[in-house]
C-alpha cells in the first residue's frame, strides 16, 4: 500500500477516557460561580472518577446540617465526635471567641429573619450557624471544615487509594496548612491545583442568572471580597509549599456564541464548558490529539 493511501485510512482507534495514575487529589478552586462544579463533573467523566470521589465542600457542609436536622443518629455522632450540636449555643461553645461572637451578632437581623425569631442574639445553635453560613457563603470555624474533610478521607478506602476531586477547598491559608498535613498523614499527593479565574462582574452575571436563594447582591459582593482576601492567598501558600508547577491558572470564562433559528447569538454553554475543560486537561499533560477524541466522544457529552 502506498504511503499517501495509508494516511487516508480512517483511524479505528478513539480515546474516550483517560485516567490519573495512583491515588491523590485534584483540587479545583476559584471564586463563586466560576464553574467548579461543571468542570469537576466533566473531568470526572473523562477521567473515570466515580461521583462519590468528587468532594464539594459546599455540598459536604449542606449535607451535614441537613442530616443533623433529619437524622438523630447522625446528630449524636456530630455532637459526640465533633462537639457540634443543635443544643449547644454558638455563644458558649468550644469555638466561641470574641471575633466569632462579633461576627454572629453582625448578622443579627439576617439571622432573625432567616429563622423567624428575635432571640438569636441570645441563643443560636452551632448547627443553625453552620446552616446560615453555608447558605450565605460565610466562613464556618476552621475546626468544622477540617474535621468534616478529614473524616471523609479517613473513612473512605476508595479516597485513600484512588484519585479524587476536591471542589472549593481550601478557602483560607489555615485550611491549606491543614490540608497539606492530612494529605501527608494519608500519604496522598496533590496531583494539580486548577485555579479557575473569572472577573467579579462575570461572577455577578452568572450568579444572578441562576437565581439561587443565597445569590443576593450584597452576599455576592461579600463572597468575592472573601475570595480575594482569603482564597487567593491560600492558593499562593500552596504554590509556595508545593512549587509553581503545582498550580495551573485556568481562564474559566471562554464563552462560545452561536446563532439560533432567528439569527440571534446565544451562549452555547456546553461548548463553553468544553473550552475550559480543554485548558484543564492540557494543564494535566493530556496531549491535544487525545483531547480531540475526548471532545468528540459521547462520554464527554453526557
Amino acid at each position: 500500500m502506498e504511503y499517501q493511501a495509508y494516511l487516508k485510512l480512517e483511524s479505528k482507534v478513539q480515546v474516550e477516557k483517560v485516567s490519573l495514575k495512583g491515588g491523590g487529589v485534584l483540587i479545583l478552586t476559584g471564586p463563586s460561580s466560576c464553574g467548579k462544579g461543571e468542570v469537576a463533573a466533566a473531568l470526572r467523566r473523562v477521567m473515570s472518577i466515580p461521583k462519590e470521589a468528587h468532594l464539594s465542600m459546599g455540598e459536604i457542609l449542606r449535607s451535614t446540617f441537613q442530616r443533623a436536622k433529619e437524622d438523630q443518629n447522625y446528630s449524636l455522632v456530630l455532637q459526640e465526635k465533633y462537639q457540634i450540636s443543635q443544643s449547644t449555643n454558638i455563644f458558649e461553645c468550644l469555638d466561641t471567641t470574641p471575633d466569632l461572637t462579633r461576627k454572629v451578632l453582625s448578622h443579627h437581623e439576617a439571622l432573625a429573619k432567616y429563622y423567624n425569631r428575635e432571640n438569636v442574639h441570645q441563643f443560636l445553635s452551632q448547627v443553625e450557624w453552620l446552616e446560615f453560613c453555608t447558605i450565605q457563603g460565610l466562613l464556618v470555624p476552621n475546626r468544622w471544615t477540617q474535621s468534616f474533610l478529614e473524616s471523609y478521607i479517613e473513612t473512605s478506602t476508595y479516597l485513600r487509594n484512588q484519585p479524587f476531586i476536591l471542589d472549593g477547598y481550601p478557602r483560607t491559608v489555615v485550611a491549606a496548612e491543614h490540608l497539606i498535613s492530612i494529605l501527608k498523614k494519608f500519604r496522598l499527593p496533590i496531583i494539580k491545583i486548577l485555579h479557575l479565574s473569572i472577573s467579579k462582574q462575570e461572577m455577578m452575571n452568572r450568579a444572578l442568572q441562576r437565581g439561587r436563594e443565597d445569590d443576593a447582591h450584597a452576599s455576592l459582593i461579600s463572597r468575592y471580597q472573601f475570595y480575594t482576601e482569603n482564597v487567593q492567598p491560600s492558593v499562593d501558600y500552596l504554590k509556595i509549599q508545593l512549587g509553581t508547577e503545582s498550580v495551573a491558572l485556568i481562564d474559566a470564562h471562554q464563552p462560545v456564541y452561536v446563532k439560533d433559528v432567528n439569527g440571534e447569538l446565544k451562549l452555547n454553554l456546553q461548548q463553553s464548558i468544553h473550552n475550559v475543560v480543554v485548558s484543564a486537561l492540557r494543564s494535566l499533560g493530556v496531549p491535544r490529539v487525545i483531547i480531540r477524541d475526548l471532545l468528540s466522544s459521547d462520554t464527554f457529552l453526557d
